[in-house]
């Protein structure tokens, strides 16, 4: 999977990379031209033909890589929601319902302090968690936490 994913390594990033060094080279030839001249008459043509289109060279790199960085996060988010898909695509029975299996089932609740959600107690997001908290009843009525989406809790469910 590894190398699968080098070889799809977006453009932008190597794009971003050789302007980055192109910049760099300029600036530098740029800069041993202007240090040998002592007339600022003298110096310009390196700055216009050198240093300025490094400078430009350098930014550009630097927001291909940041715009390859962001492509190739989408990329592997896209990744992701695929192998969900087929996952979920992998539990349709031979009726063409989905095979619901609950992925908790416990009648606990809990919730993470400073957490927005409350939880079954063998919920994925907070199984094995020491911070978790049994989910007060007060709290429950007041709203201020919303049901999990991955274990759907409701709030009829036995509490403690």
């Amino acid at each position: 999977m590894r190398t699968a994913r080098l070889r799809t390594v977006h453009p932008a990033l190597w794009a971003g990379w050789a302007a980055l060094a192109g910049g760099a080279v300029l600036c530098v030839i740029g800069w041993y031209g202007i240090s040998g001249e002592r007339y600022v008459e003298r110096q310009l043509p390196y700055l216009a033909s050198c240093t300025v289109p490094g400078a430009a060279l350098i930014i550009a790199g630097a927001v291909l890589l940041a715009h390859g960085r962001n492509a190739a996060a989408a990329s592997r988010v896209e990744e992701l929601y695929g192998l969900l898909v087929a996952a979920e695509a992998a539990g349709v029975d031979d009726s063409g319902q989905a095979a619901t299996v609950p992925l908790a089932s416990s009648g606990e609740l809990l919730m993470v302090p400073g957490g927005t959600l409350w939880h079954r107690a063998d919920c994925p997001l907070v199984a094995g968690k020491p911070e978790a908290v049994p989910v007060d009843s007060r709290v429950l009525a007041s709203g201020e936490l919303g049901p999990c989406p991955i274990c759907e809790p409701s709030a009829a469910d036995p509490g403690d």
